[in-house]
């Protein structure tokens, strides 16, 4: 069933995720700071639903296609939003162009002087361009590519229908246990986009991305942290990241790219001395230009569109 056995984890770790929400709408605390203290940890887990997301639409979990797609609908309801939407942000956009110009997500579009301020309205400066370059794509896709459009509008009516029970059932549930923390996965997985990039040479082999090698979060974020190999192959499986990174990336990548701890590269970057320089300590020199659009008609044919939806 499983493409990879190591799946079973992102399968263990996807049901927590509902057991906790439907075990805090049922059971949660009454109290409202005692919601406060339990939303984090949900906000957590969606995140990491998020991450799973980001890794099936590179690489699907299943060999059967309608399994891909209805893991793709669990993990809409898991993370907040349509998941082949993440299709023309991240897939055909940050991987084909990235930090250029067709780069919705590109760190630059950030100049705010202090470094911790750039990267708490790192999300919010870019969230417009996703969106638009979201309804452009799905209005090419609709004519070019039906089944991926199907299943985009069938992730998309679902998650509104199941948001709207929510919201009538328990309106202070519905924000603490779905609502704030599907924002905050959105947050976590779009703004570790500045942690991965900001500050690399996006045209040098190896030293295009950041990498955070602790084995602690590496088991927290299923290998999240090996963006460079994961830029070099893109459909590479999860699993086997750390692997092809020590083989294939390390021996050649800036060692200051190599980050052991993520809490502590953000220590430094953020906090203390918290500069914005590049990785190699130079003066970081940022490229001003607008978006420039990538969507067309003759979309690549060798990109993953998630589900394998699109076949």
């Amino acid at each position: 069933m499983f493409r990879k056995a190591a799946d079973r984890r992102t399968l263990g770790f996807v049901g927590f995720y509902f057991v906790l929400t439907a075990g805090a709408w049922v059971w949660g605390p009454a109290v409202w700071w005692h919601k406060f203290l339990l939303t984090p940890v949900l906000g957590y887990f969606s995140w990491i639903c998020a991450v799973i997301t980001h890794n099936t639409i590179h690489c699907p979990i299943f060999h059967d296609k309608g399994l891909n797609r209805l893991m793709q609908i669990v993990l809409t309801l898991s993370y907040g939003h349509p998941v082949s939407a993440f299709v023309p942000g991240h897939n055909l956009s940050h991987h084909r162009f990235t930090q250029k110009p067709q780069d919705v997500m590109r760190t630059t579009k950030v100049d705010l002087g202090w470094n911790l301020l750039n990267v708490i309205l790192f999300v919010p400066s870019v969230a417009i361009s996703v969106l638009r370059t979201d309804l452009v794509f799905a209005k090419v896709m609709k004519e070019k590519r039906p089944k991926w459009f199907l299943q985009f509008r069938i992730e998309g009516a679902i998650l509104a229908v199941v948001t709207a029970g929510l919201l009538w059932l328990n309106w202070q549930n519905f924000l603490a246990y779905f609502w704030v923390p599907h924002i905050m996965a959105a947050f976590g997985i779009i703004g570790i986009n500045y942690l991965q990039h900001d500050g690399c040479d996006e045209d040098h082999p190896y030293n295009h991305s950041r990498n955070f090698t602790g084995r602690f979060f590496g088991w927290l974020t299923f290998n999240n942290g090996f963006h460079g190999v994961h830029h070099m192959y893109p459909s590479l499986h999860w699993s086997e990241l750390r692997a092809v990174h020590e083989r294939e990336l390390a021996p050649y990548i800036a060692p200051v790219l190599d980050q052991p701890s993520i809490l502590k590269y953000m220590w430094s970057a953020f906090i203390w001395p918290g500069k914005r320089v590049r990785y190699d300590g130079a003066p970081l020199v940022l490229d001003k230009s607008p978006d420039v659009s990538w969507v067309r008609d003759d979309l690549p044919r060798d990109a993953s569109y998630g589900a394998e939806a699109a076949e």
